[in-house]
């Protein structure tokens, strides 16, 4: 009777949270769902349930292309920023005693918008920007460089930056709960320094990696604003296809649907990436 009680309970208080993310989240994915098996010529839409739009969006090898290439873009985004993160987060963790001064430079890029970011990449990737402005002044170059900007490059870069501090953050707390203790034991039983960190350190941070990683490549994924203003016609990626579908084409039902393989895609990836990386941790040990 008490087991009951208290399960009633849990219920009462998670109801809350449970109707917010029922209506917030589940909601909206149920519209999707239902619009991707309708049809629509501009302006009407046929509700007749039908697979034309799976079938036009897995023969359009449009659609295959910029599905592969925006997870290309993605796995390069989160290969360079944790990379890039892990030493930061290693720094912090284990190299200085102003852990909090340090982490609230990490979050300072969050108190400017994220569209300003984009543009100030922008400007000094661009043909007169700051860069090439940079290497004239010095006569490294002769003329401005072409391909820092409307590229995947451009889109990668800036990716990168913007997702940075995702991706610092939850290895510095993997590394801060590192028992130091299992270190000292490591190099009292004759482990030097890269031993050590690939046998010890490297394993139990493997839930932070896997966070950070996940954490970047998921939105990257769908991000259409950072393709849009410095990927040009080179960097385009599925969201910038969905955002037309669902703007200037005005074909939602389409829109719907790739909106959906797309998550297929990714969860897909993120299982196969988390099951590789269980196994890679699992050998280090």
């Amino acid at each position: 009777m008490q087991l009951r009680t208290e399960a009633s309970k849990g219920m009462a208080l998670s109801a809350p949270a449970s109707l917010y993310v029922g209506l917030l989240v589940a909601a909206p994915l149920g519209i999707l769902v239902v619009y991707s098996f309708w049809t629509q010529s501009y302006v009407d839409i046929n509700r007749t349930p039908t697979w034309a739009n799976y079938q036009e969006a897995i023969d359009d090898p449009l659609v295959r292309f910029l599905m592969l290439r925006s997870i290309a873009i993605a796995g390069c985004v989160t290969i360079a920023t944790v990379l890039l993160a892990y030493p930061i987060a290693y720094y912090i963790a284990f190299r200085t005693q102003k852990k909090t001064l340090w982490l609230l430079l990490i979050t300072i890029p969050f108190w400017s918008s994220y569209l300003l970011r984009v543009f100030s990449w922008k400007l000094i990737l661009g043909f007169n920007g700051v860069l090439n402005s940079a290497l004239l002044s010095l006569g490294l170059i002769s003329e401005p460089l072409t391909f820092l900007l409307y590229n995947e490059f451009a889109v990668v870069l800036t990716l990168a930056h913007a997702w940075a501090p995702f991706a610092i953050l939850p290895i510095y707390v993997s590394l801060q709960k590192i028992d130091r203790s299992l270190l000292e034991a490591a190099t009292d039983l004759g482990a030097g320094k890269i031993e050590s960190f690939i046998r010890v350190t490297l394993p139990l941070t493997m839930p932070g990696i896997v966070a950070a990683s996940l954490i970047i490549f998921i939105p990257t994924v769908g991000d259409y604003v950072t393709p849009s203003l410095v990927g040009g016609s080179d960097g385009k990626m599925i969201a910038n296809l969905i955002q037309v579908q669902f703007g200037a084409a005005n074909n939602w039902p389409l829109g719907a649907t790739l909106s959906l393989i797309a998550m297929l895609s990714v969860g897909f990836v993120s299982i196969v990436f988390v099951l590789v990386m269980r196994g890679v941790g699992e050998r280090i040990r």
